[in-house]
């Protein structure tokens, strides 16, 4: 762990080999997938809005943050946190991170199951049972896949990006387009007037959280700042390229979905097919539409398989370093993944799953998900702007690879952001119908305590000497047999 203000030392220096075009290039992999589109594009043109604002008042702020505190206190974001507000804290940070993910699962294996639908029965996709079915079954899956090892998970997800969002959602947008070129009339109103969202009370905006979350996890990038020849400069070029590049990528499918889908029928889980169903047909392809459901499934899967090992083992190297975990979860096999978190995290997840059996709503039980995992995500960014915050003022004289100007103003714009977005949560959007406000916001307080906020309070609490692993040792409770290979050098996703 890197020292305190006291005895400071260098960072160990990273090769200046990275172009900033190609650090934006990455950042733009490690945020979102089309299925976050659906939820947006029932505000037509005024989607635009809704992408262009969090991106300036979220978006940038966490990257630029996140590359000063990446540059000068390595091991991510518990490392931050510890070091600016408390151990405590950094422990709450980085479970965040992981838990938050028990939320995401379930709800972008929803919308894969959904996907999926249009393979085998369009009418699946509103079936609960089947929905809760193919979310264990793929996400266990992933974990049997993950337990084989990095280099056969990381092969499986690195062209999902190009797989799953970037051609499908080219051809949707080629397509949209030429079907308004034809002549055929948008199902939303694309007039200037249009151009912000009506208001009609909280409810009416909720789903703006949508894209908050759509931008989540642009941080784990950050560790790259060094790598670039000139992070003063290049690193702020890279960030603003990726926010124009990102903002293309999603906000032209979301118009695309809008164009051909009237609101009132977009489902959060299959919009994305509703909207390939209807161009494909109209172009008299549909044959098509299996195709681009698999493409789009295997996208999503590449993208769950790429983050179901990182903040896992974030994690388990927490948990060992400073004894936060019992000795039985900080067991890996002889590939050196922590499978017994992983099956802990499944359980939970598989418990998750079967909740799609008895919501009424397919699209109701997928923003419920969102929106509790979106609430916990930003949590941990609410303390990683307080961390920088500081740490540029306990720690001015420490060095940093990369040094971003105004960090006050814009860790107050991102962590007001961040609550804002996160109280918003709480408001049942008008969109899923009636719904009482006060049942909806207690589900989601009790989902975000018992998930996100009370256990690390009760690892912390209930922590032994004995967990924590000795300096020189093995990993305490380490499988028995050979040693566990190294993991990814370098990753910091944790």
């Amino acid at each position: 762990m890197q020292a305190g203000a006291s005895g400071q030392r260098e960072p160990p220096a990273r090769p200046k080999t990275l172009r900033w075009t190609a650090l934006a290039l990455i950042t733009v992999g490690s945020v979102g997938y089309l299925g976050s589109a659906p939820a947006t594009s029932v505000f037509g043109l005024a989607s635009v809005f809704l992408y262009v604002l969090p991106a300036f008042v979220f978006l940038a702020p966490v990257s630029l943050v996140a590359a000063e505190l990446a540059s000068g206190w390595p091991g991510g974001v518990y490392n931050w946190v510890s070091e600016g507000v408390s151990p405590p804290m950094g422990l709450l940070a980085v479970w965040c991170e992981f838990s938050q993910t028990i939320f995401y699962y379930p709800a972008l294996l929803g919308y894969v199951g959904g996907t999926l639908a249009y393979v085998f029965d369009q009418r699946l996709a509103t079936n609960g049972v089947y929905t809760a079915v193919i979310i264990v079954l793929l996400f266990w899956g992933g974990v049997l896949l993950t337990s084989r090892g990095s280099s056969l998970a990381d092969r499986f997800s690195s062209s999902g990006t190009l797989i799953g969002t970037l051609i499908p959602g080219a051809i949707l947008v080629v397509l949209g387009a030429i079907y308004l070129l034809q002549g055929n009339r948008s199902a939303a109103p694309m007039g200037v007037h249009h151009l912000l969202p009506p208001w009609h009370g909280l409810a009416s905006i909720v789903l703006v959280v949508n894209s908050f979350f759509t931008y989540a996890g642009v941080e784990v990038t950050a560790v790259h700042v060094d790598e670039l020849r000139d992070p003063a400069r290049e690193y702020p070029r890279s960030i603003f390229l990726a926010m124009g590049l990102v903002l293309a990528v999603f906000i032209l499918p979301t118009l695309a979905i809008a164009w051909v889908v009237p609101e009132r029928q977009v489902s959060l889980t299959t919009g994305v097919m509703q909207a390939f169903n209807r161009v494909f047909t109209h172009f008299g392809v549909s044959f098509a539409v299996p195709l681009i459901a698999v493409a789009l499934a295997l996208g999503a899967l590449a993208g769950m398989i790429a983050w179901l090992d990182g903040p896992s083992e974030g994690l388990l190297r927490i948990g060992r370093e400073q004894g936060f975990l019992p000795p039985y979860f900080q067991r890996v096999n002889r590939q050196g993944i922590e499978v017994h978190i992983l099956a802990a995290q499944g359980g939970v997840i598989t418990v998750i799953a079967l909740l799609y059996a008895f919501v009424p709503s397919i699209s109701r039980a997928y923003w419920i998900f969102t929106a509790m995992a979106t609430q916990v995500y930003l949590i941990m960014y609410v303390l990683m702007f307080v961390a920088a915050v500081r740490l540029r003022r306990a720690q001015p004289a420490h060095p940093r690879g990369y040094r971003v100007r105004r960090l006050g103003l814009l860790c107050l714009l991102g962590g007001v952001s961040s609550v804002t977005a996160l109280v918003l949560g709480f408001v049942p959007p008008s969109q899923l119908g009636d719904q009482s406000p006060l049942v909806y916001a207690l589900l989601l307080l009790a989902g975000i305590l018992v998930v996100g906020i009370i256990p690390p309070l009760l690892l912390d609490r209930w922590r032994k000497p004995g967990w924590k692993r000795a300096a020189a040792g093995q990993p305490a409770g380490a499988e028995s047999g050979p040693a566990a290979p190294a993991r990814r050098a370098g990753d910091d996703r944790g």
